[in-house]
């Protein structure tokens, strides 16, 4: 049987989101419903990155016994439902499904915060441990490191700093920084010379407006993450379509009984 990837293998110009999450960590949607939100909108590749929390941490364990996050437990069977349902995402949409996770350091400190996207990764990480090791462990799968909203989001949420407070030192460890994660152009990251991506950060479908990272290259993984690697990428801010209206349907008005008033 052939590869259906065999048959993307020409250059076209493609939507790519690499910063996705299912109900499997804290999305509102199942696998297979961030899918088919995707796939009937025309994407070419998308990332599912669920979180992966530190074990060692008080928020970490919480967010463990709140399921909110992938543990070495789940992260298996996570990877079977991103395999089948990549291969049918392929067949009936002709879109690729990166397997990810985001490492999710997290601290009552914004400057001690930090999240790791790994794209196209094949084995589970602990988040515990310094961002230098862990991207060094992301890379050493062939996956991409990411350096997950580094700044300010412009939004009402816990900011992670870390890695932006150590962007010298980290400059050359990752493969990309958010140069956008959600509907805000970060600036500070646009200005510099560092690798960049563009992605939604995407939790519920209400958030696919947002900056994507447009791509033209061989529609394979191997291709889409040199591409990225050799940033021969650009970004563009992707407005979602709005929701069909529901169908108006005629009232049918049943005739009133007849009725007489003589006695």
């Amino acid at each position: 049987m052939a590869d259906p990837i065999d048959g993307m293998k020409t250059r076209k110009r493609f939507l790519g989101d690499f910063h996705v999450h299912s109900n499997l960590s804290d999305g509102r949607l199942p696998i297979a419903e961030v899918i088919d939100l995707y796939g009937r909108l025309g994407f070419g590749v998308i990332a599912i990155t669920d979180h992966i929390a530190e074990s060692r941490t008080y928020i970490g364990k919480a967010a463990a016994y709140l399921n909110q996050v992938l543990t070495p437990e789940t992260f298996p069977k996570y990877m079977e439902i991103l395999k089948e349902e990549g291969e049918r995402a392929l067949k009936q949409y002709g879109m690729l499904v990166l397997p990810g996770f985001e490492l999710s350091k997290n601290s009552l400190s914004n400057h001690r915060s930090a999240h790791i996207l790994g794209i196209g990764v094949t084995t589970y990480v602990e988040a515990d441990g310094d961002p230098l090791d862990l991207a060094a462990a992301i890379q050493a799968q062939g996956a991409l490191a990411v350096a997950a909203h580094p700044v300010n989001t412009r939004k009402f949420e816990k900011q992670t700093y870390h890695l932006w407070d150590r962007r010298k030192e980290l400059a050359t460890a990752f493969d990309a920084w958010e140069v956008a994660s959600g509907p805000y152009l970060f600036d500070e990251v646009l200005e510099t010379p560092l690798p960049k991506i563009a992605s939604s950060d995407l939790h519920k479908p209400s958030q696919m407006t947002s900056y994507k990272t447009v791509l033209e290259c061989e529609r394979h993984p191997e291709a889409i993450l040199d591409a990225i690697r050799r940033q021969e990428i650009s970004f563009e801010f992707y407005r979602a379509p709005a929701p069909k209206p529901a169908v108006e349907r005629p009232i049918l008005r049943q005739p009133l009984p007849s009725f007489s008033l003589a006695g």
